[in-house]
This record gives structure tokens, C-alpha cells and sequence, in this order.
């Protein structure tokens, strides 16, 4: 098709031009496991991570009363090596997210963008390779999956640009939603409203990084507090990872949302596609939002938001986003990809 070509060609050139760029993702050992692989009290907190697909790869079927995701291979997709970890899985989802409420889901500001954005968006939990040597649950009872009703808050501060790769100036990047209805088996994740996040901590991410199944990265601490709105820490995030929650390793408590990073994949000598790497304490390090700014929006001790007390979009700092390959400042647009097979 022209537009799965053209995809493919746009994606190409990123490689030519990234191509052993001294920007790495990974930072240290690849820390990613799967659902099945993670301890009993992580498995709860992923249970309330869900991904974020457009409503054109959720299909429904009235006869089992589930809903099928139109997803592709990673490795073929991606034209990946052979041993990249994770090959084999599928993928699909665009973005992550959290709940934080009865009927709310945390993400970031540029994965749902506007209303529109919004009715078009299917959020889904239960995403995730449940056992060893089984494949992805693809498959999903209509109980597990939620169309996004309303934006209560989005905010996007400056983004990185051509002119400015760095992001200087870079900004808080969230989002949050109401469903279409009161979620049921999941329980809402807690947040550190103290805001008293400092260098150092330890902490994990729970989330979809390029769309494939649910995966927690841990043994990353965090870099940087100083910031405008957020952090920076040495998480092992992809494109897609956008919108999850980043946990306090101490506590389990979400510290932020993972919104920016380093550019994700580069091409081997051999001609296929690897994840970038560097040491654990070097790179750009990824941007996390502080949770803190959204703390009165969320509820919780003394503070409950009822589906009354919706707030009025914040578009003040909001920046036209752009989805191209090219400008996407994580390396791989995955809302640009076509899953058509």
C-alpha cells in the first residue's frame, strides 16, 4: 500500500540519518521483563496499566462479546536482528496510560491531543504474555476495554524542535481522561502527592514501549529534579512508553509520567535494526512529568473529583504537535504507522 511504503521509506531514512548517533536508549542492562515475570506486588500495579489503541484496531465481536487488536510482528515490522529481545511479540498500542480514578486515566499530553483524538481512542487493560512461552493476550473481553469520553486536563509545554533537539525550555506534558464508564477488576494506583521526589531515587516504569505487551523496566534512579514540570531519569522507554507511569522503587508510588526520551533504534553493520545503547550514567536520560501537577486533579485522601467537576482543557502552553517520522523527538512515530497487513 502507499502509504505503509512511504511509512517504511520515512522510517529508513531515520535510520540513515541516526545511524550510530553517540544518543543511545538503553542505558546500562536492558531491565525490561514481561507480565508473567514480574513479582506478585508489580503484577498488581501493571493490572492497572492499560495501552491506547485508535478505534480502527479494536474490532468487536458480538459473537464472543470480545474485542480483537489488529497488531503486526515487532521484528518484521521493524526489520529487527535476530536477537532482538522481544522479536517476536506484537505490537500495536500508540501510547500508555494509568488509572488513577474510578474513570481516569493518566497519560501524557501529546497522546491524546484533542476531543476528537479523544472518541477515537480505545483504552484497553490486560495487555500483556501472561505465562512463559505463550503468546500475547490479543483477545480481550469487552469488560477490558474503554473508549475515552472527555479530556478533564491536558497540558504540553515546549517540545524539541529542529532548531532546538535539546528541548531547552522543555516543559510538563499530561493528560487526564474520563472514561466511558466506571472501571471494574482494576484498582486506581496511588500517587506521592508530597512532591519530595530528590536525585537518586530508585525507580521503575510500567508500560507498552512501542506498542507491544505490557513491560516493567526497573533499576533506574532518577538524574535530575530541577527541571520545568519534570525529571530526568535513566529508564530503559521507547516511543509508546509515553504515558506510563514512572513508580518510586521505595514506595510504589507513581512519581510521574514518562513523556520524552532519546531516539530509540539505529541500524547494524549488519543492515537491521538494533535498540540504541550507552552506559547507565551517560545519554540524554528521559523525561518524566511530576505527578505533583496533577495532584489536585486526582482522587484521593481529602480530595475526590466527581464526573461534575470536570475542568476546562489548560491550552495556554499547549504547541502544535506535528506526528511525522522526521519530527517526533523519540525517533519512531508509532500513531504514524499503518498496521495494515
Amino acid at each position: 500500500m502507499r502509504k505503509t511504503a512511504l511509512i517504511n521509506a520515512a522510517f529508513a531514512i531515520i535510520l540513515n540519518c541516526v545511524s550510530f548517533a553517540s544518543d543511545k536508549m538503553i542505558y546500562g542492562d536492558d531491565n525490561r521483563i514481561d507480565f508473567y515475570a514480574m513479582n506478585s506486588s508489580k503484577k498488581s500495579l501493571a493490572d492497572s496499566v492499560v495501552s491506547f489503541w485508535e478505534n480502527a484496531s479494536v474490532t468487536y465481536d458480538s459473537a464472543s462479546s470480545s474485542y480483537k487488536l489488529k497488531t503486526v510482528n515487532f521484528g518484521d515490522r521493524l526489520n529487527l536482528c535476530p536477537d532482538e529481545r522481544f522479536r517476536e511479540q506484537p505490537i500495536g498500542a500508540f501510547c500508555s496510560g494509568s488509572l488513577v480514578g474510578e474513570d481516569l486515566i493518566m497519560t501524557a499530553g501529546h497522546c491524546i491531543t484533542d476531543e476528537n483524538k479523544c472518541a477515537d481512542t480505545k483504552i484497553v487493560f490486560g495487555y500483556a504474555v501472561k505465562s512463559p512461552n505463550s503468546q500475547a493476550v490479543t483477545s480481550m473481553p469487552a469488560s477490558e476495554v474503554y473508549t475515552c469520553k472527555k479530556i478533564i486536563k491536558r497540558q504540553l509545554g515546549p517540545e524539541p524542535t529542529p532548531d532546538n533537539p535539546e528541548g531547552i525550555g522543555l516543559g510538563p506534558d499530561y493528560a487526564l481522561i474520563r472514561l466511558d464508564r466506571k472501571v471494574s477488576g482494576h484498582k486506581p494506583l496511588k500517587i506521592n502527592r508530597a512532591g519530595n521526589l530528590t536525585k537518586g531515587t530508585p525507580l521503575f516504569v510500567i508500560g507498552h514501549p512501542v506498542g507491544l505487551p505490557v513491560k516493567l523496566a526497573d533499576d533506574s534512579k532518577v538524574r535530575d529534579t530541577e527541571q520545568d514540570g519534570y525529571f530526568i531519569a535513566d529508564l530503559d522507554t521507547f516511543g509508546g512508553n509515553s504515558g506510563s507511569p514512572v513508580f518510586n522503587a521505595s514506595t510504589n508510588l507513581i512519581e510521574g509520567i514518562l513523556v520524552r526520551g532519546d531516539t530509540d533504534f539505529e541500524r547494524s553493520p549488519a543492515g537491521c535494526t538494533v535498540s540504541y545503547r550507552t552506559e547507565q550514567d551517560e545519554g540524554r536520560g528521559e523525561d518524566v512529568t511530576k505527578v505533583s501537577l496533577l495532584a489536585e486533579l486526582i482522587p484521593g485522601k481529602n480530595k475526590e473529583l466527581s464526573n461534575t467537576q470536570d475542568l476546562e482543557m489548560d491550552t495556554s502552553s499547549v504547541q502544535k504537535e506535528t506526528y511525522s517520522f522526521i519530527e517526533n523527538s523519540r525517533g519512531i512515530d508509532l500513531r504514524a504507522f499503518s498496521f495494515d497487513k
